[in-house]
């Protein structure tokens, strides 16, 4: 005993998966803009302080050579932003820039006064950019950045769930329709408009998927229908020779010894003429099941005409009273002289059968581009309207010409198998009433 084991397919909400990556990338990218961002804002302060330095070098420079006090010099660098300290020739310290270390991370130029007269002579200068400020600056902003980083982090998780909902709202209706589907409530589709995007062509091949699942339950039940429908007809038709060859057997076995032979005879030959027809039955039944199951052909260079010919003549001594002749040119075809015999023979028995002594049966042969024709015309009142659509199915009978029924009903419907097998078929061809019944034989590749 041998038990099935499912490996189980771990599902998680897409939802959920799809709000956790967009908010993952949505993080990283927010991570790399503050990171982007700080960084150019830095650069972007130390070119200003560079360029603030170089602006008070300059007025220094300008303010010396007019040879303003030093006290004055001082009050006019030393600004909000930047400070500066004046160490004269005699140590004299002036500003407010506490100390000779810059603080750490503060933009420092130092310069000697070129006077070489005056209070300014050989005095040396320091100018620094408040550290202070450009951390203030930085420090304030990062903290907008952090802050609009939270807040827009906050958005996408509350928005996406609902964004991704309305996304997603198509595969709920493939699930709806699955499971109606599931439930026996057939006929639905989805019918996605506009059909050319990603969920369009999901949709429509959901709704083909459907078409053909609902295609082949239909023709599965009435594959099982026709069966039993089949099975039932072909039992009750080998009820009728079985029950004779039991009754026979039994009036046989019950004769006395002693009795006249020919009665006796006569009993015997019920019981043979009921095994032919049971015999004949089980071998249409066999081969309707072959051609079902596909067929075994052993095709070789065929002449319809001598094959035609030679059934011909069959046909002329099991029906003496009837005027049966073959005519056309000689036509080669590859193909199994057996099963494409057996057409030939099915439709010239069908033939025989319908035409009432005196009249004729035609067998016609012809070539018609690269496919050949056998046509077999009867002298019979034709097939009536009622049977035309279905001539060709399973235990469909006519009348003979005497009001009998005509077989069991599998002569044409095993012609058309071996016919199609071949890559050929077997037709009715329209005729006028009373004219006849003309039913033609084409195959493929004729020389």
């Amino acid at each position: 005993m041998t038990t099935r084991a499912d490996a189980g397919l771990a599902t998680v909400s897409l939802r959920r998966r799809v709000t956790a990556a967009t908010v993952s990338v949505f993080a990283l990218i927010l991570v790399a803009v503050i990171i982007v961002v700080n960084g150019a804002f830095s650069v972007i302060l130390n070119r200003s302080a560079t360029a603030v330095l170089n602006d008070h070098v300059q007025l220094a420079q300008q303010l010396a050579a007019e040879n303003i006090p030093p006290s004055e010099l001082v009050d006019r660098l030393d600004t909000g932003s930047v400070r500066a300290r004046l160490v004269l020739a005699d140590g004299q310290a002036i500003g407010t820039l506490g100390g000779p270390a810059a603080a750490a991370g503060a933009k420092v130029r130092r310069l000697r006064l070129a006077n070489t007269s005056g209070p300014l002579a050989g005095a040396r200068l320091t100018l620094q950019v408040d550290g202070r400020l450009l951390a203030g600056a930085r420090d304030r902003l990062v903290r907008v950045l952090l802050v609009t980083a939270a807040v827009a982090l906050i958005v996408v998780a509350v928005g996406v769930p609902l964004v991704v909902r309305f996304a997603l709202s198509p595969l709920d209706a493939m699930t709806r329709l699955a499971r109606d589907v599931t439930a026996g409530r057939r006929g639905r589709r989805l019918s996605a408009h506009p059909a050319h995007t990603e969920l369009g062509r999901t949709a429509a091949a959901f709704d083909d998927m459907l078409d053909a699942l609902e295609g082949a339950e239909r023709r599965a039940l009435a594959s099982e229908e026709g069966m039993r429908r089949f099975v039932a007809d072909a039992a009750h038709e080998l009820r009728t020779p079985v029950a004779g060859i039991g009754a026979a057997a039994e009036a046989v076995l019950q004769y006395p010894e002693d009795g006249p032979p020919e009665p006796r005879h006569k009993l015997l030959m019920v019981l043979g003429r009921e095994a032919h027809r049971a015999g004949r039955i089980i071998d249409d039944l066999l081969d309707l099941a072959r051609i079902d199951t596909g067929l075994s052909l052993h095709p070789e260079p065929t002449d319809l005409r001598a094959l035609v010919e030679g059934h011909v003549e069959r046909a002329r001594l099991l029906h003496p009273r009837l005027d049966i002749a073959a005519e056309g040119p000689s036509v080669w075809v590859d193909a199994d002289p057996a099963r494409i015999g057996q057409v030939v023979a099915n439709l010239l028995n069908n033939a025989c059968r319908f035409t009432p002594p005196g009249r004729a049966v035609r067998v016609t042969v012809s070539r018609s581009g690269e496919r050949a024709r056998v046509a077999v015309r009867d002298g019979g009142p034709g097939v009536a309207p009622q049977l035309r659509d279905n001539i060709f199915d399973r235990l469909v009978r006519g009348n003979t010409r005497d009001g009998q029924s005509a077989g069991a009903g599998l002569g044409l419907p095993i012609a058309r198998g071996f016919a199609r097998a071949h890559g050929g078929d077997v037709t009715l061809e329209p005729s006028a009433p009373g004219a006849g019944a003309v039913f033609v034989l084409t195959l493929p590749g004729a020389r």
